[in-house]
């Protein structure tokens, strides 16, 4: 019997109170392609609040031209300036309101996770993100996004993909044979 060819929409949202990046993904079965990136320019809309409304208007937008399945976020970052980390938040969070108005469901990874599922290094730059994403997506040079915002919210979208249908390994487990004998009612044989 042959298994349904599973479809699945994915918006990744990297935010920002200036630059607020969007990508998104469409999954066929274990095949993924880009379908759109780009970025929420608010940098000429002076009060903040004004730009907390955008997003959501925005987003909303987004959310309905591309009908996701799934948003994937890009978790804030703990820097040392505190006002940049209260923006942030309140950015990511009319994000999220945005698809939790339109029902869709949300997943947020850490910056450090996404880097990771990406490149293999928690650590990697931007330019190595964006590259490694150019590379696994197959995105002609000259078609890539300027802005590594628009990279950063394809990239939260990407780790979704890949973590798609893997459960979390318990603590302790070493291995997915470990796993699977410490969780038999988790595992269809």
């Amino acid at each position: 019997m042959l298994k349904p060819v599973v479809e699945k929409v994915i918006l990744g949202i990297d935010p920002g109170t200036n630059l607020m990046g969007y990508g998104v993904l469409k999954v066929v079965g274990t095949q993924v392609s880009l379908v759109a990136t780009g970025i929420i320019d608010l940098r000429k809309t002076g009060d903040t609040y004004l730009k907390l409304g955008e997003i959501y208007r925005r987003v909303g937008r987004i959310i309905d031209s591309f009908l996701p399945d799934e948003l994937a976020i890009e978790a804030p970052f703990f820097g040392a300036n505190v006002q940049s980390m209260l923006k942030l938040g309140r950015a990511q969070g009319v994000a999220i309101a945005a698809a939790i108005s339109r029902d869709v469901p949300i997943s947020e990874y850490a910056p450090t996770k996404i880097k990771m599922a990406i490149t293999g290094n928690g650590s990697a730059s931007k330019e190595q993100v964006a590259d490694m994403l150019r590379r696994m997506l197959h995105i002609p040079e000259e078609e890539m996004p300027k802005h590594f915002d628009a990279t950063d919210a394809l990239g939260a979208a990407f780790c979704h993909y890949l973590q798609m249908g893997r459960p979390e390994v318990e603590k302790g487990a070493r291995s997915w044979k470990e796993y699977v004998n410490k969780n038999p009612d988790k595992v269809r044989k």
